[in-house]
C-alpha cells in the first residue's frame, strides 16, 4: 500500500480512482463493508482504491471529547492494506482543515489531486465545516466534478449499527466475543517486542514484553491470545496487569501497566518484532500468588488451557492470521 502524508504527496494521476474517506478507527464490520464497495469497484475498472484518512479522529480537535483509540494509526494502517487498500493518504486534522468546506476538499482532493472516478460513502460519512459532507451534498455536485457516488448501509449486530464507540465500550468492559462480532475479526492490539527483566524465563515461562501502541486494552487478566509475528500465528497467553507477585515500583507509586506474551512452543530471539496480539478468551482476573512456586503451578494450568483452546478449534479458526483483516 502506498502511504502518503500531505495532499502534495498524491500523484495527480491514478488509474480509475476509487476514494472514500474517514477516520477508520478499529477497521469495525461497517468500515469494512465500505472498504470492500471501494475496493470490488476500483478492481472492475482496472482502478485504485484510495482511502483518505486523519492522523488524530476530527473530535480530539474539534471537541474536549478524545476517548482513546480503538486501533493505533499503524494497526489501522496494517488493517487497511490487508483488505486490498492500494493508497492511504493520512492528513493532520487541524483547525485549518475543519474550517474547509466540503466542496472545497472534494475539488482539492478528490477531484485536482485525485481525478476520482468513483466515491464511496458510509451511512454516518461526514466531512468538510459542519460536517456537510454527506452522502448528500456528494451526489449533488458528483455531476459537475465528473465522478460518480455509491452509498453503503450499516453494518447491524444485535440490532444496532456497528460504531467505533460500540467497539470501545465492549473491549473495555472485557466482552471479546461481542467484540469479535462488531469488528468482525478478534480484536487486537499491536506493540514492539521490548526487553523486560527476564523473570518469566527464569520461571519457565519466557515472555515478550510488549510495548504497545497508543490504543485500548481489555481489562486486567490472563487471555488466550494468538500472536501475530510476520505472518505466522502462535497459540499464546496473555497477561495484562501490574505483575502483583512481583512488582517492581516504590511503595506509593502507581504501577505500571503490562502486557507480557508467553508464546507456547516458541522460543527464538524476536527483541525489535513488531507482534500483533489477538484476545480470544479470558481466562482468569490477575492475582498476586504468595510464592514463585505457586505462580509457577498457576501459569503451567493456564498454558494447558491455552494448549486445549487452540486443539479444539477448527482448522481455519486455529490457522487465522495476518491475511484476515
Amino acid at each position: 500500500m502506498r502511504l502518503l502524508a500531505a495532499v502534495e504527496d498524491l500523484p495527480g494521476s491514478v488509474a480509475w480512482p476509487v476514494v472514500t474517506v474517514g477516520t477508520f478507527d478499529g477497521v469495525h464490520a461497517g468500515h469494512q463493508r465500505v472498504l470492500a464497495e471501494v475496493v470490488s469497484w476500483a478492481r472492475a475498472n482496472a482502478g485504485t482504491a484510495v482511502v483518505v484518512t486523519f492522523r488524530q479522529p476530527p473530535r480530539s480537535v474539534l471537541t474536549a471529547e478524545n476517548p482513546p483509540l480503538v486501533t493505533s494509526l499503524a494497526h489501522r494502517l496494517a488493517l487497511l492494506e490487508r483488505l486490498g487498500v492500494d493508497a492511504c493518504l493520512v492528513l493532520e486534522f487541524t483547525r485549518e482543515l475543519a474550517e474547509t468546506t466540503a466542496r472545497e476538499f472534494v475539488r482539492r482532493v478528490f477531484v485536482e489531486r485525485l481525478h476520482a472516478r468513483g466515491v464511496v460513502v458510509g451511512p454516518e460519512s461526514a466531512f468538510g465545516r459542519g460536517r456537510e459532507g454527506n452522502e448528500e451534498f456528494l451526489r449533488k455536485c458528483a455531476g459537475e466534478f465528473g465522478f460518480e457516488v455509491r452509498g453503503v448501509p450499516p453494518v447491524i449486530v444485535d440490532g444496532e449499527a456497528v460504531s467505533s464507540s460500540r467497539v470501545r465500550g465492549v473491549v473495555l468492559q472485557g466482552d471479546l466475543e461481542r467484540a469479535r462480532k462488531l469488528l468482525g475479526r478478534p480484536f487486537s492490539a499491536c506493540g514492539t517486542v521490548v526487553r523486560g527483566d527476564g523473570r518469566g524465563r527464569g520461571l519457565g515461562f519466557p515472555t515478550a514484553n510488549l510495548q504497545t501502541e497508543p490504543a485500548i486494552l481489555p481489562p486486567d487478566g490472563v487471555y488466550v491470545a494468538r500472536a501475530i509475528l510476520e505472518e505466522e500465528g502462535i497459540p499464546a497467553a496473555a497477561s495484562i496487569g501490574t505483575r502483583p507477585t512481583f512488582r517492581r515500583e516504590p511503595a506509593g507509586e502507581e504501577p505500571a501497566r503490562v502486557v507480557e506474551i508467553h508464546l507456547v512452543g516458541f522460543d527464538r530471539e524476536i527483541y525489535g518484532s513488531r507482534m500483533e496480539v489477538q484476545f480470544l478468551k479470558r481466562l482468569r482476573e490477575q492475582r498476586k500468588h504468595e510464592s514463585a512456586e505457586a505462580l509457577i503451578a498457576q501459569m503451567k494450568k493456564d498454558v494447558e488451557r491455552v494448549r486445549k483452546y487452540f486443539a479444539g478449534r477448527a482448522e481455519s479458526d486455529r490457522d487465522e492470521s495476518r491475511k484476515s483483516p
